[in-house]
């Protein structure tokens, strides 16, 4: 018996030698995940039992055991490699079956789609016009139509009107004319072909209130004086806020340019105050702007595809989605860093990075291979000794062996 006892360690010992060498071999193997061979003893059973006298026959390999730990993240110079802290794998589409990997190595195809060095494609979610996920998985690509121009609808100003000012000496109110108005500032705004036009703003001081008035640059060669546009009054309580408008809005009258759409503005100036500080423009944006081609683009840490544009514009692509198993260690190894779902493993779960047991994305960086390289050579050497326990057990019962047979 103390042959089948041996010739089972040195079975169990080469299966856990090759198992380390696999370790080692993909020790930089970006995304892998190192394994671990498990044993148990072997018993005869019998009918009657075996009491507690009873010989074990050896060992046998039970499993082999991946281990799901987290590997360390390494930065690249690709921003769309993509390293998972957390839990969680990426799924990677391969003609309508879904594999699973670790490994975040990722570049785009000529149509666009995120894809592996296989050319499987990478899962997330399509997103609505407020950033939602569609909640339906998807192939992720990325769009190579240019943005279209978005013409100015809203106008956001805060300007600080100064409480000691006087009506200006000069009156009615002239665009042309720096003697009919006390304050002024303009903003570049957009119709809806992109091509730009500059809207100024003019603050009138009278005896009890502030005007706003308009004027643009819509007309060419503009008359004189230029048309003007009377916006309302602006009243402030006595601590210096805004007091009328009470939404804080301004309404631009529609400006007509020949060819495109007219031009619908309202002014927020919420945040416009009268204090005794001087003429102060503290905020002024718009929401228009020109075409745009996409210049590059980032994933951020819950999986947003971010788009930036060559109009200064961003805009949210599409999202990764990652996927958990109840029971990983139940995947099974297809090679090239992909697993397959089993029964064992059960069905995957599709979730956005960073809710429930999902990990976060890190752009521009790698997952490294989990293997502890030191710890590897040292199992290795305990590896190698209990091969040779094993030899040397089948050598001494191959002696006893012979030595009955030399008896007279």
């Amino acid at each position: 018996m103390s042959f089948q006892q041996g010739l089972s360690g040195l079975n169990a010992a080469s299966k856990n030698l090759e198992v380390i060498g696999n370790n080692v071999a993909n020790a930089n193997t970006v995304g892998f995940k190192g394994s671990q061979a498990q044993f148990a003893d072997i018993y005869a059973s019998s009918l009657n039992g075996g009491g507690t006298s009873q010989v074990g026959i050896g060992t046998k390999v039970t499993q082999i055991a991946q281990q799901f730990s987290q590997g360390n993240i390494t930065s690249s110079s690709n921003p769309l490699d993509i390293a998972i802290n957390g839990g969680g794998f990426f799924g990677m589409n391969d003609n309508g079956t879904v594999y699973f990997t670790r490994n975040g190595q990722f570049t785009l195809d000529k149509s666009g789609y995120i894809v592996n060095s296989q050319g499987l494609r990478l899962s997330g979610y399509n997103l609505n016009a407020n950033g939602v996920p569609s909640g339906q998985i998807v192939d992720l690509q990325i769009p190579s139509a240019a943005m279209p121009p978005q013409a100015t609808s809203t106008i956001t100003t805060a300007v600080n009107l100064q409480t000691g000012a006087k009506p200006p000496t000069v009156s009615p109110f002239n665009p042309d004319d720096p003697l009919t108005y006390n304050n002024s500032t303009s903003i570049i705004t957009y119709d809806s072909k992109g091509d730009s036009h500059q809207l100024q703003l003019y603050y009138v001081k009278t005896a009890t209130d502030w005007h706003v008035y308009a004027a643009d640059d819509t007309v060419q060669p503009p008359p004189t004086p230029r048309p003007s546009m009377d916006l309302g009054a602006l009243t402030f309580n006595t601590d210096g806020s805004l007091a009328t408008p009470s939404p804080g809005q301004l309404t631009v009258p529609a400006i007509n340019i020949p060819g495109v759409d007219p031009l619908n503005i309202t002014i927020n100036i919420a945040g416009t105050t009268e204090y005794g500080s001087s003429f102060d423009v503290r905020t002024l944006t718009q929401n228009g702007y020109v075409d745009g081609n996409l210049s590059s683009f980032t994933v951020d840490g819950n999986g947003i595809v971010l788009g930036r544009y060559s109009n200064g514009q961003t805009r949210s692509l599409g999202q990764v989605a990652l996927f958990s198993f109840p029971n990983p260690n139940g995947l099974q190894p297809m090679g090239n860093n992909l697993w397959a779902p089993t029964a064992a493993s059960d069905v995957a779960v599709a979730g956005q990075p960073g809710t429930g047991k999902l990990g976060t994305l890190q752009a521009s960086a790698v997952e490294d291979s989990n293997v502890d390289l030191t710890a590897e050579l040292v199992n290795m050497i305990t590896a190698q000794r209990v091969y040779q326990a094993n030899a040397q057990t089948i050598k001494t019962q191959d002696q006893l062996m012979q030595t009955l047979v030399n008896l007279r």
